[in-house]
């Protein structure tokens, strides 16, 4: 199955750190943490925290600590593929995480978010399009998924920023499957499909 994730960081330099973390699955199930700081993350940002509006303070009573969010992680993520809309800014906040708990870096690799959406619109697509309509059609998907978007800012906050990956995915997939009913040709040889996603609901 499918995730999406997204964290926020202490700042953007090259010295930040990661201070939440959120996944969501395909079927709706998530987590989320409050990361605290081990010692040598020390960096901070008035800035960014004036827009993800979690403060020192809040970490410090609230934070859970990184070997249990690197072990949550692992045991919820490993062996799916992972999706992220920043895979570098958060893959290095991921592997902050892991390396700090002892995890190797590469336990949990992050696909582009991009990248995933188009193959998910030609995965869905092969069996209904001819392969020379393919590229055009996944290209058109996306775009036009994108448009439902458009004016709809991240919150800065790693959960809603997970679901709303979740909720691009859905979107390519929704127009995906009626784009195949409205353009394709008797099914040719199928592709495995993603299968259909239950309701949205947090674990904590």
């Amino acid at each position: 199955m499918r995730a999406f994730i997204d964290f926020e960081a202490a700042s953007l330099s090259r010295h930040g750190y990661p201070i939440e973390v959120a996944w969501i699955f395909e079927d709706g199930n998530s987590e989320t943490f409050l990361i605290k700081p081990i010692a040598k993350w020390t960096d901070w940002d008035p800035a960014a925290e004036a827009i993800h509006g979690i403060s020192r303070e809040q970490l410090a009573r609230e934070g859970v600590a990184t070997d249990i969010v690197a072990r949550r992680l692992v045991n919820s993520l490993h062996g799916h593929e992972v999706i992220a809309s920043a895979p570098s800014r958060d893959g290095k906040c991921l592997s902050a995480v892991l390396r700090s708990a002892g995890w190797p870096r590469h336990a949990i690799r992050l696909a582009d978010r991009d990248a995933a959406l188009l193959e998910l619109a030609d995965a869905l697509l092969a069996p209904f399009v001819p392969s020379s309509e393919i590229h055009r059609a996944t290209r058109k998907i996306v775009a036009d998924a994108a448009d439902r978007f458009v004016g709809r800012r991240p919150a800065h906050r790693a959960l809603p920023d997970a679901r709303l990956e979740r909720e691009r995915w859905l979107t390519v997939s929704e127009l995906a499957h009626a784009y195949g009913r409205r353009h394709g040709n008797h099914p040719v040889v199928p592709r495995n499909r993603p299968q259909a996603t239950g309701p949205e609901r947090r674990v904590t």
